[in-house]
């Protein structure tokens, strides 16, 4: 017994040196990157079928180049059909490149793989766990969902490869709630850019030849760094019909004081939508500032968990937001897993991020902050069509003594961060 003790104490003081360790080294490599406000065109998908009905034609239209990273492809029927067609592409003689999370996409068989490279589809795996911190980067996971097609056609958002992402998994996870972008114009050159900086990262060609294929199209001087680091729209340059944006990839620490920038400038409401709340203490002490000055706010989740302790992780948080005023939504019509925030009619958030503490400090993410008003308010109306398919979640039901469930959150609050 004591020397099991010994033995799980020198294991519990690894995991705490790997992880401090792990992540001092990590963010050493961490730099700002983000674009300008450019302007595009926008179509916003909620629904998998619709989506992916598009993304495959575009995908089957290609001539040139085909660029793909998702966290999530499922060895499944779905996840069949999405290589079929890269390999078909391949085989015309279309670049095709697929980048996928290293543990995100475990289930994908080496069999696939090597299908898929034998085809001419170029295949690698995002953030391997490695020496000498094996444990940190275990938790460090590429959750950004980027596709470029012939540098034309972009596509950002929450849905992965698999059967649920199409409304064909099981229930209760089913149908599935989620929010993808596709954008045209000169933001695709951006996303082949973060999508040409994480595929050197992951293969054997190394950093040294992203100069080599990036395209020369954002000059990051002084004065854009600088200007990065804002979120408030200010106009730079004249613009066409298109819509407003800015695209802005994250990861370590930098998350965190993006989400900061949003809620400070809220006069009026703040909607957020999300599958996991676990913010940060400086994010919830920003939210309660904001219902303390008068600013509302909205918040909708899922009824139904796909995680085990995330949902246990949220209510220390929504107890505080409920006694100050806000409203939290808990989502019945399937799972939702929709990534928003919108802030008065001055600017929206939509892209990879969720709403916790993962997102925040370990995921690589990459979001979309948009500054059309007219769009603005249409995803107000997907909004509020989401709350109609909610029902609110009170302080009377989180206040009603449950010894499981205050286990579980004594649990959940322990680990939240790894949630």
């Amino acid at each position: 017994m004591y020397v099991l003790g010994i033995s799980l104490l020198l294991f519990i003081i690894w995991l705490v040196l790997d992880f401090r360790l792990g992540r001092k080294r990590h963010l050493t490599f961490v730099r700002d990157r983000g674009t300008p406000v450019l302007s595009g065109r926008f179509e916003i998908f909620t629904h998998g079928k619709e989506l992916f009905r598009d993304y495959f034609d575009v995908l089957r239209q290609a001539e040139k180049r085909i660029y793909v990273l998702f966290y999530i492809v499922k060895d499944d029927p779905f996840g069949e059909e999405f290589f079929s067609i890269l390999k078909a592409k391949a085989q015309e003689g279309v670049e095709v490149r697929l980048l996928v999370d290293r543990l995100g996409s475990l289930t994908v068989k080496k069999a696939a793989v090597a299908d898929l490279r034998r085809a001419g589809v170029k295949v690698a795996f995002s953030d391997r766990v490695e020496l000498p911190f094996p444990f940190y980067s275990a938790n460090v996971r590429n959750h950004r969902k980027i596709s470029v097609v012939d540098e034309k056609i972009g596509f950002l958002g929450g849905f992965n490869i698999g059967m649920e992402y199409i409304d064909e998994g099981s229930p209760p996870l089913n149908p599935w709630r989620d929010y993808h972008l596709k954008i045209t114009g000169e933001s695709a050159h951006f996303l082949q850019e973060e999508f040409l900086l994480d595929w050197h990262r992951a293969t054997s060609a190394g950093l040294k030849n992203f100069q080599k294929e990036r395209l020369p199209v954002f000059v990051r001087g002084a004065a854009d760094m600088e200007a990065s680091a804002e979120l408030t729209f200010s106009p730079q340059r004249d613009f066409d019909a298109g819509i407003r944006h800015r695209l802005i990839p994250t990861e370590g620490n930098q998350l965190e004081e993006l989400f900061i920038q949003l809620i400070q400038q809220a006069e009026e409401k703040i909607m957020i939508g999300t599958p996991y709340f676990i913010p940060s203490r400086r994010i919830l002490d920003e939210l309660l500032g904001a219902l303390r000055r008068g600013v509302e706010l909205t918040i909708v989740v899922p009824f139904t968990a796909d995680h085990i302790l995330v949902q246990e992780a949220s209510f220390r948080y929504f107890r505080r937001l409920l006694r100050e005023g806000a409203v939290v939504y808990q989502y019945k019509n399937g799972f939702y897993h929709a990534k928003i925030i919108v802030i008065d009619d001055k600017v929206c958030d939509i892209g990879t991020a969720n709403f916790d503490k993962r997102s925040l400090y370990l995921n690589k993410e990459i979001n979309c902050y948009i500054y059309d008003a007219d769009f603005i308010n249409r995803l107000k109306d997907v909004l509020a069509k989401d709350i109609r398919d909610s029902e609110p979640l009170t302080l009377e039901t989180l206040e009603k003594p449950n010894l499981f469930r205050s286990l579980k959150e004594i649990l959940a609050r322990t680990v939240s961060y790894f949630l």
